[in-house]
């Protein structure tokens, strides 16, 4: 296998891997407004990504700098032609990190639910963003025979391209319930099981055809074989949450979500960035690679630190495997308890109060002396 192949796979697998981690930050984001009930359980839900989110996002900085040094001119059309969506992304990834640490620093109610609609907000659009990118990737944009992208912002908002930006948002929001319901104990526990059964159904008839659809137009045997995964672990997962086996249902919604990347980049191969007007102006893995020299320095390096960074990483979920629920919040106002419910007025009087006893004339017995 010639270096750049190699390249190409290792991408591949750096945007699965982010895609798989990151996905359940976004859920766990968007699930803070229709999941959690009061400040506590946001908290709860904040909690258990709490240490793992930053991490996550090593995979999108390698998947990026990557691309940069193996695939300079995949790269640099990619960046100029979708800057718009990739500046929204980068905004929002900025200002979800800086709501996770500034959210608790004071205590004022204003200032703690400006920070959760921002993280709403800002893990809501990338999910969405994201899909819609890689759907115009594999599909194809407007590239001339300069190798620079030709078109507009309005060509990559094609129905394929926002079908994958809905397919983004239901599954990442999907992975995320299911991720709540594996971490956490109590009654948001079973709440989050029962909405995972529910976006699982939701996700899957969209997925579907998003994925037969994008295999229609570029897909090939391996892929159509990467799409069955996909699929079969959607609904196997969907039945796991249903069932309460909230490992599985994880373990299995990660797997749609590998099967799914894995689909898209095999029905991209062997290009990078297909042109929709002259396939002869595609960007390939031969005509947008870098020297072999440059190439072959990448893989001794990440050879030597790929594995660091997984130990790393592996040890981090390891420390905080255990499960979270409110009695592990303190400082965070609960939710009002209910109003009691009124007494219906028959006429009749209410009963009385039982009296008092009353007060005796004679005084206590005095201690007994030691």
């Amino acid at each position: 296998m010639e270096l750049h192949t190699v390249w190409f796979v290792l991408i591949a697998v750096l945007w699965t891997g982010y895609f798989f981690l990151e996905g359940f930050d976004f859920g766990v984001g968007i699930l803070t407004r229709g999941l959690a009930r009061d400040r506590r359980e946001k908290r709860v839900l904040i909690n258990t990504i709490g240490p793992v989110w930053d991490g996550n996002e090593v995979w999108l900085l390698t998947a990026g700098g990557a691309t940069f040094a193996a695939f300079p001119e995949w790269y640099a059309t990619l960046f100029s032609g979708f800057y718009l969506p990739l500046l929204l992304i980068l905004v929002c990834l900025i200002v979800r990190g800086v709501a996770f640490e500034y959210r608790a620093k004071r205590p004022e109610e204003r200032w703690q639910r400006n920070w959760e609609h921002a993280i709403f907000w800002t893990s809501l659009l990338p999910a969405f963003l994201w899909g819609l990118v890689f759907a115009n990737v594999v599909r194809g944009v407007p590239i001339g025979a300069d190798k620079e992208f030709s078109g507009s912002l309005p060509d990559l908002l094609g129905p394929h391209a926002l079908l994958g930006g809905a397919v983004t948002l239901t599954l990442f929001t999907f992975h995320g319930a299911v991720f709540v319901a594996l971490k956490t104990v109590g009654e948001i526990r079973e709440r989050a099981r029962r909405l995972a059964t529910v976006l699982g159904l939701v996700t899957a008839a969209p997925a579907v055809v998003f994925l037969l659809w994008t295999q229609s137009m570029t897909g090939d045997g391996r892929s159509l074989a990467a799409l069955a995964v996909a699929a079969v672990a959607l609904l196997a997962a969907v039945r796991a949450a249903g069932l309460g086996r909230e490992g599985w249902a994880f373990a299995l919604s990660g797997i749609t979500i590998v099967a799914a990347v894995a689909m898209l980049f095999l029905a991209l191969f062997p290009d990078v960035m297909p042109s929709s007007l002259n396939e002869e102006w595609s960007l390939t893995v031969e005509n947008a690679a870098a020297t072999d020299y440059t190439l072959g320095i990448m893989t001794w390096v990440a050879a030597v630190a790929t594995p660091v960074v997984l130990l790393y990483q592996g040890w981090t979920y390891w420390v905080f495997r255990r499960r979270i629920g409110v009695q592990h919040i303190a400082g965070e106002p609960a939710a009002p308890p209910p109003a009691p419910p009124a007494r219906a007025e028959t006429g009749a009087p209410a009963p009385a109060e039982p009296p008092e006893p009353p007060e005796s004339s004679t005084p206590p017995a005095p201690a007994p002396a030691p």
